[in-house]
């Protein structure tokens, strides 16, 4: 059995063979965000499945592949599509990827998701750029024996998203005439959304959006001492005295409108990294 350390070094020795540029930047892709690889110089694409390790992706418009290359000149590595706890994955699994980033060089790691709005100021197809986050899983990634080589035993959390980062992206939206709130993202497990009880605790406890990922990736992204920017589309909403029942293709559907706006902030904040 090989351990944690053996596996990420494994996968990067995989990818080696087919990129060999030191990535600058990791990216994930969520629910309906991935043409943002069009904007890519594509060196390498790699399905999930060929790469030792690595877990395939089964949910909902999630490619599942690995793209290797530059995005207005930057070397980057970008997951399009996620892998989630609800898929049966164990979350050790599911960052591995992160972990892979990390090794092949990558300093910095954007992500993106789809997420239910709680914020009463929210509407569909805001953007929140992620300032904090509340881990409600029932797990973490970092349990388990810590390998020193990967990261501290005890990560810090005080700031697990750059608030530089954050300022920046929502200047780049100002600048750009877009909807962009600053707040909190709650993870739960899922894959059943919320109950209306549900969304009212989620929202006393301080969540202004809630997912089922993004958390694992960025608990180890802090373990392995990267910078990370996060960006929610608020997909639907969840107020629990004007509830309606969810519709996956409805949440896709603005998850793919919003877009434009997710690649005008994602290339902003990217711009001013060179």
């Amino acid at each position: 059995m090989l351990d944690l350390f053996d596996k990420i070094n494994e996968s990067v020795e995989f990818i080696r063979k087919q990129w060999t540029e030191t990535a600058k930047v990791g990216i994930v892709l969520g629910t309906g965000l991935g043409p943002l690889v069009e904007n890519i110089e594509v060196q390498a694409s790699i399905d999930y499945g060929d790469i030792p390790n690595f877990p395939k992706s089964t949910a909902l418009s999630h490619k599942g592949r690995l793209v290797c290359g530059t995005l207005n000149g930057l070397p980057v590595v970008v997951m399009e599509g996620r892998l989630h706890m609800y898929e049966g994955y164990p979350l050790k699994e599911i960052t591995l990827p992160i972990r892979v980033m990390k090794a092949l060089g990558a300093d910095l790691l954007v992500c993106s998701n789809a997420v239910g709005g709680l914020n009463p100021y929210y509407r569909k197809g805001d953007i929140m750029v992620i300032d904090d986050q509340i881990n409600l899983m029932g797990d973490n990634p970092l349990i388990g024996i810590n390998d020193d080589r990967l990261g501290p035993r005890f990560p810090d959390m005080c700031e697990p998203y750059s608030a530089e980062l954050v300022e920046r992206a929502l200047r780049i939206a100002r600048a750009n005439d877009v909807v962009a709130h600053k707040g909190v993202l709650v993870a739960v497990a899922g894959p059943n959304l919320e109950t209306r009880a549900e969304y009212r605790f989620l929202r006393t406890i301080g969540a202004d959006v809630v997912g089922m990922s993004t958390i694992p990736e960025v608990i180890v992204a802090v373990h392995a001492g990267m910078r990370v920017v996060g960006f929610s589309v608020v997909t639907d909403l969840c107020f629990p005295d004007a509830l309606e029942p969810a519709d996956v293709n409805e949440i896709v559907r603005v998850a793919n409108e919003t877009e434009p706006k997710l690649t005008a902030l994602v290339l902003g904040v990217l711009a001013e990294e060179k």
